[in-house]
């Protein structure tokens, strides 16, 4: 079980990682969007901080199980299982908000993965 419990946690980690290169390159883009767009300059500004603060919390989850994966004794099970909660409710909001959408199944992937590989990690 400790192997599948690393297979697990890096397979999350590796998903996270394409999560934020994918969702970072997508900054240019949006950046042109909210320019053409009528959004006051306040909701515009902080549209593209939520946007890189997205980015930047799927790398910090990805070093965070890339950790777990090649030192479990470094984390905790429940530590892991917690944590993996975060990017499932971001899952559950990208569902409800954006529909059938490739995020909610990346983020709901590496979620599980990370949960299932949380559980199965030796106490």
């Amino acid at each position: 079980m400790k192997t599948l419990s690393r297979i697990l946690l890096a397979f999350s980690a590796l998903l996270f990682l394409f999560g934020a290169w994918v969702h970072t390159l997508g900054f240019v883009r949006v950046s042109a969007a909210i320019a053409k767009s009528d959004l006051p300059e306040f909701f515009g500004k902080g549209f593209k901080t939520l946007w890189l603060q997205d980015s930047g919390l799927q790398i910090v989850l990805a070093i965070l199980f890339a950790l777990a994966a090649i030192r479990p004794s470094a984390v905790t099970r429940w530590g892991i299982v917690l944590v993996a909660l975060i990017p499932l409710t971001t899952a559950m909001l990208a569902y409800y908000f954006l529909g059938n959408f490739i995020a909610g199944h990346l983020f709901l992937a590496a979620s599980v993965a990370a949960i299932l590989g949380g559980f199965l990690l030796r106490p």
